[in-house]
Parts: C-alpha cells; structure tokens; sequence
C-alpha cells in the first residue's frame, strides 16, 4: 500500500498551477463531463467530481417521492437515486435519471463524486452538462477524472497508463495486460525495487562522510545486494516488453507480390468480408488499403499493395511507389507467388527487395498446380512458407498458425500467466533501462573500488528514474502529456 502522506505531497509537488482558490482553502475546482461516447443509446453518463459535486447536482435534481416545499434529505454515500434533472430557472424537466453519489475518500477520484444516469441523446446530456456548469462546475479536461486519482494517491502512474490501455485494447491479451496493470502489479514491482535501491545508497550515502581509511562500507556487500535486488530485477520486467509490445501495438504486415496472385482475395478471406475488389484483370489495385484483424490475440494492421512489376503506367507507378513505401515500414511481409508456375523473375525482384525484412512466403492457387508436378523453391530462400488456396479455402488455418509461430518466435507469446500478465509500455521501458544502466555503472564504480561517491551519483540517477515510472518523482510536462490520450470523461 502507498503512504497516503507521500500522494499528499505529490499532489503539492506536481502541481504547475495555483489551484483556484474556493473561501480561504486552495483546492481544486469540481469538475464535469459527459462519460459515454457521443450518439443514440439506453444510458448516457455525465460524471462530476470535486468538493461541491453534491450540492451542484443537488440544485437541478428532484428526487422522486419528494414533495412540492419538502426539503429534500440529505443523499447517503453508494446509493442510487430516481427523480428527474430540472432547470432551477424555469422549472423545465430535461429527463428522468438515476443519480449515484459517491462520498470522498471512497470514490474514483477520493473526491465527492457523483454520476448521472440520463437518457443517451447528445441534446439531453449536453443540456444538463450547461446546466451544470450554469451551477459552478467546470468542463473537465481529457483524463482529468484519473489525473486526481493520481494525484490524491488512490492509484500510481503505472496504474493510470493501465487505465487508458484497458480503453484502448483491441484484443483478449491486450485487455489482461491492461487489466494486471491497471491492477497494481507492474507499479507494485518498481516500488519494490525503489524501496531496495533506497536502502542500498542509504548505506552507501552514510559512508560518504568518511575518510577511505575510515570506510564502514560493505562494499562486496552492497555491490551483490545491488546486482541481486535491483539489476536483475529490473532486467526481469525489460524482458517482458516485447511480447507485450506485440499484443498491443499489433503488427504491421505488407501483403506483396507480382500482380494477380491473389493478394486482395487473401486479405478479404482473412477478415471474412469483401473489401478489396477483386478482378482477374492484373493491376485492379492501385493504392493501398489497410484493415485490421486478430490471428491468436495478437492484432493486426494488413495492407493490400499494388502489384509490383514494371509498368510505365504512371497511376500504377505511384501505386509501385506507395507499396516499397509500405514494404519499409512494415514488421513483417506476406510474401505471395503462384504454385501454377515456375518461379518468375519478377519473383525474383521482390525478394531481392524483401529478403532483410520478416517474410513469411505463401504459395497461392495450389489448386491450380499440375497434377504429379512438384512445386521447387530457390535454394536460397529459406522461409517459412504455407501452401494455401484463397479459392478453395485450403491451407488458411495453418497459414495463421504459421505466422503466430513464426513471428512470435523468442517474444515469449505463449507465456501463459493469469495475474502475472504485466509488463511494461514504451515510456517505462525507457525508464527501466536508464535506471538499469545508471544501477549497473553504480555496481562498477563500487566493484571497481571508484571514489564512493560516484556510485551514489548513479544510484541516486536510478532512483529518481524508477519514481518517474510510478509517478514518485514526476514533472507536470510529462503528466500533461500521458492523460491527455484519455477521452474526456475518464
């Protein structure tokens, strides 16, 4: 558990603004937004946080039960509430609600929050959201609702980037990894290894003041507990970050090939719908199209690409230039040739241009290749490789298996862990891996009997690189920076 007097003091040190200032307290002003995405629905959410979220919501609510003159009574905290949202000002009814109220510390934010449950129009919601704001609330900004969670200590930064990757998830695996994030654990693991870090320059800080002749230091000592308690830790979770990348961010995949083997129809058999146009007429595609799908939990982002081959019609030629583009920036190729002929030396070309990237070579329209004819490979082209028929849905399945295989080859993709799902993002990674390089020049300065000092410099470089991951030792910059990709509302 986190020390409650440290999130205070983070609140303070975090703060770039003066808060605005409410009778002689300086604390934050309540907040309101509109929590649902935007259209037609059965419910739509409109969320207030902050100390006078009650008497705000209270001044344009009617409680049902309650009657003309009648006071109505003070609202209990984790009960809901049915009556009706009213325009103080001229007594109009806008909808029927059911209101929530939250009391402060047991909330989301540890503010008074409370949660209007109106109809799910965009005129309704943003009618009682002005009416709101009419009473003294303001519009909330992106992720602000999570941002004071932060900063009044219920969750650390880990959990918050958590928070924003569950809404983000585009498949079961990413949303576990998100889940065990948002959860605590990944923060839960630097803490610890903060806490043992702070330890370790503690005794190394306290021998500063001495002379060598005079060392108290444990110096073998330190430098184990240093290797054994904080590098190898932090490699632990580094290694973690690949799989998780993948299960993310997804894979980017170039699907190429002469014109007419197929590409288009292989892409719409993948995402089981008809979205490239097909045509027996070679060069049918001329830019490229992106989908998305899922093979095995990991996403992906396929591109359908022109057909390569030289052509002196100008439309295609930018068409053959927006696919070596797409070839570039892509993580892995789907390469495709026919098995009705000999490899071609168009073949050839593309493979020449596509021999230092990921390729995973399929051989199409194997329903077309003679019958008693074996179907040869150069020598040199030593990929994984899968006989399919896009026509007679033939080979698909292994095709998919071949590229989870393949691909995820070294990740650790099929680690199976439930709550051990974690790992970090790009911004903790970062991090770790100065923490872990500052750690280890610490561990040579003292294996190396350096002057004592310098391994505090790096220790103390460590520490402050692992607080940046949790959100201990932050700047308002880089707060700004990971909420604002949350929607408004969260």
């Amino acid at each position: 558990m986190r020390n409650p007097n440290r999130a205070n003091r983070r609140s303070e040190e975090v703060s770039g603004q003066p808060l605005p200032p409410i009778g002689n307290m300086m604390i934050p002003q309540t907040i309101a937004a509109i929590a649902t995405p935007p259209g037609k629905g059965g419910i739509g959410i409109i969320k207030i946080s902050g100390k006078d979220a009650i008497p705000i919501a209270s001044s344009i609510f009617k409680k049902s039960g309650v009657r003309p003159g009648e006071e109505m009574p003070p609202f209990e905290s984790h009960r809901l509430y049915h009556g009706y949202i009213v325009d103080p000002d001229g007594g109009r009814v806008l909808d029927e609600v059911l209101l929530s109220v939250m009391k402060a510390p047991r909330s989301y934010t540890r503010e008074d929050v409370v949660e209007i449950n109106a109809h799910s129009g965009w005129v309704v919601l943003s009618e009682i959201l002005e009416l709101l704001v009419s009473r003294g609330a303001r519009l909330a900004s992106p992720g602000e609702f999570t941002k004071r969670a932060f900063l009044n200590g219920r969750i650390d930064l880990t959990q918050a980037e958590g928070i924003v990757d569950i809404i983000n998830a585009r498949t079961k695996k990413a949303l576990e990894i998100a889940s065990t994030q948002a959860r605590g654990y990944l923060g839960e693991s630097v803490q610890s290894i903060r806490k043992r870090l702070i330890r370790i320059l503690a005794e190394v800080e306290a021998d500063i003041d001495f002379a060598d002749d005079a060392s108290t230091a444990d110096i073998a000592g330190l430098s184990s507990s240093l290797q054994e308690k904080v590098i190898e830790p932090i490699s632990g979770i580094l290694q973690r970050y690949s799989s998780a990348q993948l299960y993310r961010d997804g894979v980017r995949v170039a699907v190429v090939g002469r014109p007419n083997v197929g590409k288009s129809s292989l892409i719409n058999r993948l995402i089981r719908k008809d979205r490239v146009i097909v045509t027996p007429v070679p060069g049918t595609t001329r830019d490229i199209i992106e989908e998305e799908l899922e093979i095995e939990g990991i996403p992906l982002i396929i591109s359908d690409t022109a057909g390569l081959h030289p052509s002196e019609d100008p439309v295609e030629s930018i068409g053959i230039r927006k696919t070596k583009e797409c070839i570039h920036l892509s993580d892995v190729i789907f390469f495709l040739i026919e098995a009705g002929c000999d490899v071609t030396e168009e073949d050839f070309e593309i493979y020449r241009l596509i021999e230092k990237k990921r390729v995973l070579l399929i051989v199409n329209k194997i329903d077309l290749q003679p019958a008693g004819k074996e179907f040869f490979l150069p020598e040199n082209w030593h990929l994984p490789t899968a006989m399919i028929s896009v026509l007679k849905d033939q080979g698909i399945d292994r095709l998919e298996r071949l590229f989870v295989d393949s691909f995820s080859s070294g990740r650790c993709c099929e680690q199976e862990y439930s709550e051990d799902r974690w790992a970090p993002n790009l911004r903790q990674k970062i991090l770790l891996e100065k923490s872990l390089n500052d750690a280890v020049s610490a561990f040579r300065a003292l294996r190396e009997r350096l002057p004592i000092d310098l391994a505090a410099i790096d220790l103390r470089e460590a520490l402050d690189a692992l607080g940046e991951i949790t959100g201990d030792t932050v700047q308002e910059s880089i707060l700004d920076e990971i909420f604002r990709h949350f929607c408004i509302g969260k």
